[in-house]
């Protein structure tokens, strides 16, 4: 399955990404001592602990001596092959043969080479692959980059994709590579901050974990996040009971939620199953603060657009709150909705609206300047759209054409409403062939493609220009279908 989707900035990758330097013997062993450790029982059990170690130790090295071994197998097989190949050749006794008309050659030089370096078919083969591939490396100026979070069997990862000759009837996606991550993903976010780096391309990333992990999309191989915000700093067993302990301001539960702030480039919001919000700061990698309005799991969290200090948060306690993240204090202000909440998002083409997706498969859109007191608003929603049959489970705008909103559910449907005057209306649907649909996202670069994730495992993308209802009501805005 797909539960989260990303789209790179036009430009933010590197040409050509850099391959990880393998971990070393030292860094390997830290992490299978840092592993046992977190998993290693009370002091009734250190023995065994230390016994684990011993023999997760042997196992290494057990593993070491079979990929030897192995190696070994290979080359005398090579070997055993090679010589069975020239005994039935008979080289010894070529010259003993009739002589005989040469069809094709002129002697064994062309027939033979003592090896594949030295046959120019078979190098010049080589070579041609090896071009391709590198080709295939070089991450072009007009490619557009989607990073999706996906979840095989036992097996998490980020898949970096390649979006080339976007608009054309030539569009093509292909994998360039990806990120094995160590927990089920739930949530991403794309950021160009972090510690002790210039402008980069990261990706933060939430989890079934209490910790956000940030990882350099630009670098591949990579075998550790470089920056973990919160987490856990200690597991302990002592009989029958558990205990956990986590790192200072971490979260204590999944982290169901995470939103970037453009403007303020170091500032990161998440939300958690914990019932809390946190604001990090990704320069110094600490957690500068935390808000505790809802009662139940927080799903999602949105800066808005125009005015960055404001933060949008909606739970499962069925409710929607505004904050002022400078002033965490603030009790800002609150909406009610009927169900629990799925997603949320800023109309980028006003500073005042946002929609709410909701479990029951509506959507409802309402106006900040409608909040005028600090205890929960009773203000009916600017509009309720009845938008699947089965939970919306998110919800995109489009920057370009304003009124333009995206909306994906469990119900294995993508529609596109028009949402002028305040009166929805369908202008296209389709079958995701996603599954059921767990993330949407348009583009900002090219903002009439849309990309689709669900329980398929299937990364999916829509030219909604494609639809020629869509493409008579926006023609005005297709000039725009890539931004500079």
């Amino acid at each position: 399955m797909i539960s989260a989707i990303s789209w790179i900035p036009i430009g933010a990758s590197k040409a050509e990404p850099t391959v990880a330097e393998p971990p070393s013997k030292e860094e390997i062993q830290d992490i299978i001592t840092t592993a046992a450790a977190s998993t290693a029982d009370s002091e009734n059990e250190e023995e065994a602990g230390d016994e684990r170690m011993d023999d997760a130790g042997g196992a290494v090295d057990e593993v070491a001596r079979a990929l030897n071994v192995a190696d070994a197998l290979g080359k005398a097989d090579k070997l055993d092959d090679i010589a069975l190949g020239l005994k039935e050749l008979d080289m010894e006794h070529y010259d003993d043969e009739d002589e005989g008309v040469e069809v094709f050659s002129s002697g064994i030089g062309d027939l033979y080479y003592p090896s594949n370096d030295l046959d120019p078919y078979i190098k010049d083969k080589n070579d041609d692959d090896d071009s391709e591939e590198l080709e295939d490396m070089i991450i072009n100026p007009t490619d557009s980059v989607i990073v999706c979070a996906r979840t095989e069997d036992d097996l998490s990862l980020l898949e970096v994709h390649i979006l080339e000759d976007v608009g054309t009837s030539e569009m093509n996606m292909y994998v360039h590579h990806d990120i094995i991550i160590p927990a089920f993903p739930l949530s991403t976010a794309w950021l160009d901050c972090l510690q002790g780096r210039e402008k980069g391309n990261f990706l933060a990333v939430g989890s079934m974990e209490p910790s956000i992990e940030i990882w350099d999309l630009d670098v591949i191989d990579a075998v550790q996040p470089c920056m973990v915000l919160g987490g856990i700093s200690e597991k302990k067993k002592k009989g029958k009971k558990k205990s956990i302990k986590y790192k200072d301001d971490s979260h204590t539960d999944s982290v169901l939620g995470l939103a970037w702030n453009k403007k303020f480039r170091n500032v990161l919001a998440s939300a958690s199953a914990d019932k809390r919000v946190k604001i990090w700061d990704v320069a110094t990698g600490k957690c500068e603060s935390t808000m505790e309005h809802h009662s139940d799991k927080v799903q999602a969290v949105a800066w808005n657009h125009h005015e960055p200090k404001f933060l949008l948060s909606g739970s499962f306690d069925h409710t929607v709150v505004l904050r002022d993240g400078r002033t965490p204090s603030h009790p800002g202000y609150k909406w009610s909705v009927t169900a629990d909440v799925e997603s949320l998002a800023w109309d980028p083409h006003t500073n005042h609206d946002f929609v709410v997706s909701l479990e029951d498969g509506t959507v409802k859109c309402f106006d900040v300047r409608t909040a005028t007191s600090e205890s929960t608003s009773d203000l009916s929603s600017t509009f309720t759209l009845h938008a699947h049959d089965k939970a919306v489970t998110s919800v995109s705008y489009n920057v370009s054409a304003p009124n333009l909103l995206a909306t994906g559910s469990m119900d294995k449907t993508v529609k596109l409403w028009d949402l002028s005057n305040n009166q929805p209306s369908v202008v296209a649907s389709k079958n995701s062939n996603a599954g059921a649909v767990f993330s949407i996202s348009f583009s900002e670069d090219n903002p009439f493609v849309l990309a689709i994730g669900g329980s398929e495992g299937k990364l999916q993308v829509w030219d909604t220009l494609s639809e020629s209802a869509v493409s008579r009501r926006y023609e005005n805005y297709k000039k725009n279908r890539t931004r500079s």
